[in-house]
């Protein structure tokens, strides 16, 4: 498997910008997917890693990149249009290499600020992979991020860990599921936002190599 760095071009309200990325072709590939990190880490954490390098060896090629925070060196995701902007470079950085449907996958802000392209129709894949979907933060059920997924027409898929603070209380989360056009949820048990069990020791290389299958599948299955 070869790995390349590139970059993305990006069209902030500032102006013209770029990201890094990092793109990962499978031999024979049977899908594409676009993969971004959580608020709290950049596309070399490794959950993302181990999941990338699990796909691709599974025939599904990825591209990895950051959000323009990432890319300034700052630590806190900055306005929402920034993130959105830059997954529309991904899907025409795409676009050029890569032609056909694809599939948009992120860990937690990752993940929501897709689905906002999406729901915003800056975006258009064919489907959506939420790794740990933030639904609140952890105690704040009485701000739920919920109000643009309903618009989305394109298949999702939401990866869930069953002890993740950001989705309960659990029926506040399904009722969120229930009032997407087309979306299921795989529970992780035990799982926590980060898919780790207690009592269960394993890195988080291979927490997001196990996830590869359920992804791999998913994406397929659309695609």
């Amino acid at each position: 498997m070869t790995t390349e760095h590139i970059r993305i071009p990006v069209g902030l309200p500032s102006g013209p910008s770029e990201v890094s990325g990092l793109w990962a072709c499978a031999e024979s590939p049977t899908a594409t997917v676009a993969l971004a990190h959580g608020a709290g880490a950049g596309m070399d954490h490794p959950f993302l890693i181990g999941l990338s390098d699990a796909l691709v060896a599974d025939g599904v090629s990825v591209l990895r990149f950051v959000f323009p925070y990432v890319e300034a060196g700052r630590r806190m995701p900055g306005p929402a249009a920034h993130a959105v902007a830059t997954w529309a470079g991904v899907q025409a950085w795409l676009g050029d290499v890569a032609p056909g449907a694809w599939a948009a996958v992120g860990k937690s802000y990752g993940g929501r600020m897709a689905s906002v392209a999406c729901a915003e129709a800056v975006i258009d894949p064919a489907a959506l992979v939420y790794l740990g979907y933030p639904l609140h933060p952890p105690g704040r059920s009485d701000k739920p991020r919920r109000e643009h997924l309903p618009a989305i027409a394109v298949p999702q898929l939401f990866i869930e860990g069953e002890n993740d603070p950001f989705i309960h209380p659990r029926a506040q989360f399904d009722e969120v599921v229930a009032s997407c056009q087309d979306a299921r949820v795989h529970w992780v048990a035990g799982g926590n936002h980060s898919f780790e069990v207690k009592g269960a020791r394993r890195l988080a290389l291979e927490i997001g190599a196990g996830l590869a299958p359920v992804v791999g599948e998913f994406v397929r299955r659309v695609l």
